[in-house]
């Protein structure tokens, strides 16, 4: 089965599609009929692998964890995400899709922000290839990640605050599609995840694609084989994730494991474990799986981590849940916390709240002693340092 190419309409088997007003339609017909060509070309690649390597940094490090494979007793191998410009995975979508904006002829950039990871990112491509940036971010999410905001501004973006509904992720992008359809010939929408209308959950999961490709990589050289025995990955909207498990899909051996936000407990009214809590429906352009009451209301996500903030999940993930490729665990505020303390002290590492929500895995599931086990280190902890701070305080 092929899982991570969708079909010539977006569909990953149920999920995907692009479900769009029809003010939108020319700009994803656009983006449809000319990304896969643009992307693929020889000039693209070459100025694409260029600023990966010499201005994002990659290949970030596959790092073997000692003292936390001693604690757990088993082959525990973290790739450093974190390490990348911006400090996150999130530079390696915003740059590819501003190159690609730019050679569609736009100059107008649009993005939403819940950790703000995101929005520092697209704020940072737009610096540096010289495109006006417009950063959506929920109100809420601007009051808990203030580093984050100021970076966006010093880097010349504006932020804009989404005010209503929760007033976090979700609403930034409800503010985002608005403006796009306000703005459809000047402007590109640099989605974050692999969410939204196709072609964006692929193009932002081809972008990513490059975690796993260096996985392979690097674990070929440090055992001799190129393929671990688990890889495990925080997912929100799930860009870090389609990222990590791209190139091991379809590979039968191994296993794929997908932490998802908790919140207070999948039974608490305050989560964001959209696989547990899901429904078939469709959320900004896309047929997925989302929280939703009966009559299709979106239900509020809620996540100590405001970049897994979000009510749905991307096609991928649902299709890969749905076929049972891979396996879904809900980790709660207080066992994320609970990692990100641990591998600080085991490690000296200070992992972003998305990221710990991966860690938490390792209480959950018994490994052997010879497992090599891929655990993806999504971003790094400054943007969090608040929240940390009132744990250490209480």
């Amino acid at each position: 089965m092929n899982y991570k190419n969708p079909d010539e309409n977006g569909y990953y088997g149920e999920f995907g599609g692009a479900f769009i007003p029809e003010m939108l339609y020319p700009n994803v017909e656009e983006l449809q009929k000319n990304y896969l060509e643009i992307i693929e070309s020889e000039d693209f690649q070459d100025e694409y692998q260029d600023l990966l390597k010499n201005y994002v940094g990659r290949a970030t490090p596959l790092y073997f964890a000692k003292n936390l494979s001693n604690k757990y007793k088993t082959q525990i191998y973290l790739k450093r995400e974190d390490l990348n410009h911006t400090g996150a995975h999130k530079i390696n979508n915003a740059l590819g899709q501003v190159l690609l904006a730019k050679r569609l002829g736009k100059n107008r950039i649009i993005a939403e922000t819940g950790a703000g990871q995101h929005g520092v990112a697209t704020a940072t491509a737009c610096a540096l290839l010289g495109l006006e940036c417009i950063v959506y971010m929920g109100e809420i999410d601007i009051q808990r990640q203030a580093p984050n905001v100021a970076r966006m501004k010093m880097l010349g973006a504006e932020v804009v605050a989404a005010t209503s509904g929760s007033k976090t992720l979700k609403d930034a992008v409800n503010e985002a599609l608005r403006d796009w359809i306000n703005n459809p010939v000047t402007t590109h929408y640099v989605i974050g995840s692999v969410v939204g209308p196709h072609p964006f959950p692929d193009l932002v999961a081809r972008f990513q694609s490059i975690i796993s490709k260096e996985i392979k990589e690097q674990l070929k050289e440090k055992t001799g084989r190129e393929n671990p025995d688990y890889v495990i990955a925080c997912v929100g909207g799930g860009s870090n994730a389609a990222g990590t498990f791209y190139h091991f899909v379809e590979e039968k051996e191994v296993k794929i494991i997908a932490a998802e936000a908790g919140g207070l407990g999948v039974d608490s009214g305050k989560s964001a474990a959209t696989t547990f809590l899901g429904t078939l429906g469709v959320l900004h352009g896309s047929k997925s799986l989302l929280m939703q009451t009966e009559d299709g209301q979106v239900i509020e996500p809620h996540s100590i981590s405001a970049g897994l903030d979000y009510p749905g999940i991307g096609p991928f993930h649902a299709h890969l849940f749905k076929q049972k490729r891979a396996e879904f665990f809900s980790i709660n505020d207080d066992e994320a916390l609970k990692c990100a303390f641990e591998l600080t002290r085991l490690e000296g590492i200070i992992p972003a709240l998305e990221s710990s929500h991966a860690l938490a895995i390792l209480d959950k599931k018994k490994f052997n002693e010879n497992d090599v086990v891929v655990i993806c280190l999504s971003g790094r902890g400054d943007k969090d340092m608040e929240t940390y701070l009132k744990e250490i305080r209480s």
